[in-house]
């Protein structure tokens, strides 16, 4: 088996092949590792977290306890990793560990007969609708992620404050077009 891991725009793809060049896994299951990776890592420090690790664990342990609390203690140091990681290497981090997650997804999959596999599949994809973050958007502990506008406004002496993490626009928005009512 040969994993080929390809990086851009900060997602890592994980695409399997046998020893003749051809997938081996079907590339709806590829992406359903991907999600189950990504999900992870945008889980890892918010209210989500515990609920998808447990569920998680589960799935990877397949009902041998040994195994559910040794996935536990990896997903716990993949939570670490991540709060951790210095502000200039959070999205390095992230790619990192959602990669590594894809991989073992991965793993899990090719290692199942079709019957199991499909089984496997469908499980995990109803722990990930139930336990994965919901939206675009997550904060961990005492953040703040909103996915629209945010107004911050402070009148007579009193102090309006924010931390910006990307870009922010500032001006007056020019005057609509008449014909726009």
């Amino acid at each position: 088996m040969l994993l080929t891991w390809r990086q851009g725009g900060g997602t890592v793809l994980v695409t399997s092949v046998d020893p003749g060049g051809e997938p081996m896994l079907e590339q709806a299951l590829i992406s359903l590792a991907t999600a189950g990776g990504t999900a992870l890592v945008q889980a890892a420090g918010t209210e989500a977290w515990n609920g998808l690790r447990q569920a998680v664990a589960r799935w990877f342990a397949r009902g041998d306890g040994e195994r559910e609390r040794a996935e536990l203690e990896r997903l716990d140091q993949t939570a670490v990793a991540l709060q951790v990681a210095d502000p200039g290497e959070e999205e390095r981090a992230q790619s990192f560990q959602l990669g590594a997650w894809q991989a073992r997804i991965v793993a899990v999959l090719e290692n199942l007969n079709d019957a199991e596999r499909g089984e496997a599949a469908e499980h995990l994809r109803g722990l990930l609708a139930q336990h994965a973050p919901r939206g675009g958007v997550t904060a961990g502990s005492g953040g703040l992620a909103v996915g629209g506008n945010v107004i911050n406004h402070a009148e007579q002496g009193s102090v309006a404050a924010g931390v910006f993490h990307g870009g922010a626009q500032f001006g007056i928005p020019s005057k609509p077009d008449p014909s726009q009512g």
